[in-house]
């Protein structure tokens, strides 16, 4: 896990990143800006459950080109779920949220993810461990207002205009962010449409 001091605001920005590409890279821009950020955690995951694994590429090249792409240094390019041996995200957090009493965490996703968050293992419990900033994804501008995430916590969302003070509000707290956005996709990518 990177090293974090008493007070800071992280991110916790995970996902594949299978391959990492400027999409991310700005997503992790945004959310350092908007946020207030002191670090943004880019968690390189060993594989999606909710994901086939047929054309996942090793994790040690996976974390070599987010390290690329991520020219930050305030992003920090991690893998430490592997030593972990957990595969689902609510445990991941539980466990940084132990180690961490003293520092501010917050979930970032990009709004392309909404749609299938409530098919994740223990999202309500995702939701509760730490305030979620969800940042705007091409096609996915108005995810929040159908998917069974936001519906369900509707009463814990944060103006978009206080999305520098998320990390004061206990969770359950969300916020969604606009601003520019990369039509860039992993998937695409893979496929050669990019």
């Amino acid at each position: 896990m990177p090293h974090s001091e008493r007070g800071m605001v992280v991110g916790l920005f995970g996902g594949s990143f299978n391959p990492p590409h400027q999409g991310h890279a700005l997503v992790a821009e945004i959310a350092i800006k908007r946020l207030g950020l002191d670090q943004l955690w880019w968690m390189v995951t060993p594989g999606n459950p909710l994901k086939s694994r047929n054309q996942l590429a090793p994790l040690a090249e996976r974390i070599a080109e987010s390290e690329r792409v991520a020219a930050d240094p305030r992003v920090k390019v991690t893998a430490f779920e592997q030593s972990l041996g957990v595969s689902y995200t609510a445990n991941t957090l539980a466990w940084v949220k132990a180690r961490n009493p003293h520092v501010h965490f917050i979930w970032i996703m990009g709004a392309d993810g909404l749609q299938t968050f409530h098919k994740w293992q223990k999202w309500q419990e995702i939701v509760r461990t730490f305030p979620i900033a969800v940042i705007d994804r091409p096609g996915a501008t108005l995810s929040y207002l159908s998917s069974k995430m936001t519906r369900t916590f509707d009463f814990a969302r944060v103006d978009e205009d206080d999305a520098r003070i998320l990390w004061k509000k206990p969770a359950p707290a969300w916020t969604f962010i606009h601003g520019p956005r990369s039509g860039l996709s992993s998937t695409a990518i893979r496929n050669g449409s990019e």
